[in-house]
């Protein structure tokens, strides 16, 4: 037998500790969810985006002195490649009257003119919703076109495990905006799209290997099947591990050195792409096992594999007797 298929890890049998760990996260996730609640942000909620040249660089702290008495939880970034215009997103919709008054402050504290008034955009409640319909809708396309794609590719049962393995990472990215309460924006919909294909590629990779190894080793008992699967996961591990260690790296250096705006985007981006590398070796193909052993409609059970285990079964028994 080839070396490779000599070598495993026991992850099958520990399949109800791998998914108590991933109810535990879950069950966080929804708490906070269900607690905290998600803090929307103007893309979503509706607002206004103010941004102003202030000719200078500038400290946030100093720009929420002034926004604070506008809307104290307004948003500070900056443009420019100089960066030295201020951009001042609120949730609260400011009218003319309101606008006014807050460039004045700046007027009055960075000497500016009324030509520094760079552009004043407000955007509606209805914009937001409709952004969020559009992103509910966007995910739940992305999933169902996945699991149509593995279903053809694969099985219907590899499917629904790696549909179920987003799902769970999905939920565990949204305790975590809920948790630290991280402004739900436009960066939400790139990190939840980022998410799911890294996620679904990683998991995608182990069960070609078990296709392949499929045909190798066979799955005549329910014991074999666990053999299956932990050598197939045990040959793809070191390249899971090793793809998301040089992936987190990149990622963690920006959290660390980028601006808030992006450690916002950052921080959800390590937690999701953590949660797909577990979740494509510990809960995707143990998933995937379960299925096969509980339906009666499963591949494993299936009234072909049954006869290819019987032959299979044939075949040893002749090459027995030889021996």
């Amino acid at each position: 037998m080839n070396e490779n298929l000599r070598k495993k890890l026991p992850i099958i049998e520990h399949t109800k500790v791998w998914l108590s760990i991933s109810l535990i996260l879950i069950v966080i996730a929804v708490g906070a969810t269900l607690i905290r609640g998600l803090n929307y942000g103007i893309d979503f909620v509706g607002g206004s985006v103010i941004t102003i040249d202030l000719h200078q660089t500038f400290d946030t702290k100093d720009i929420k002195k002034i926004t604070d008495s506008f809307d104290k939880s307004a948003d500070i970034t900056y443009t420019g490649k100089q960066k030295h215009e201020v951009v001042i997103s609120t949730k609260a919709s400011l009218n003319n009257r309101q606008q006014k008054k807050l460039f004045s402050k700046f007027q009055t504290k960075y000497h500016l003119d009324k030509k520094d008034l760079v552009s004043v955009e407000n955007i509606t409640a209805s914009v937001g919703a409709e952004t969020s319909r559009n992103t509910i809708i966007a995910s739940i396309v992305a999933v169902v076109l996945m699991l149509v794609y593995i279903t053809i590719r694969f099985e219907f049962y590899f499917g629904l495990s790696a549909v179920l393995a987003l799902v769970h990472d999905i939920v565990i990215v949204i305790g975590v905006y809920a948790l630290f309460q991280i402004q739900v924006n436009s960066p939400f919909i790139a990190a939840i799209l980022t998410i799911l294909g890294y996620s679904i590629n990683d998991t995608i990779v182990v069960f070609d290997r078990i296709r392949e190894n499929e045909g190798l080793l066979g799955i005549s008992t329910e014991a074999e099947l666990d053999n299956l699967v932990d050598i197939s996961i045990t040959q793809t591990m070191r390249r899971s591990i090793n793809t998301v260690a040089t992936t987190l790296v990149a990622i963690v250096a920006l959290y660390i050195f980028a601006v808030d705006a992006i450690r916002d985007f950052a921080l959800p981006l390590i937690v999701g792409i953590a949660s797909g590398c577990y979740s494509s070796i510990f809960v995707a193909s143990p998933l995937w096992v379960i299925f096969q052993k509980k339906s009666a409609r499963s591949k494993f059970n299936s009234t072909s594999q049954k006869r290819r285990n019987r032959q299979r079964s044939k075949r040893r028994h002749v090459e027995k007797i030889e021996v």
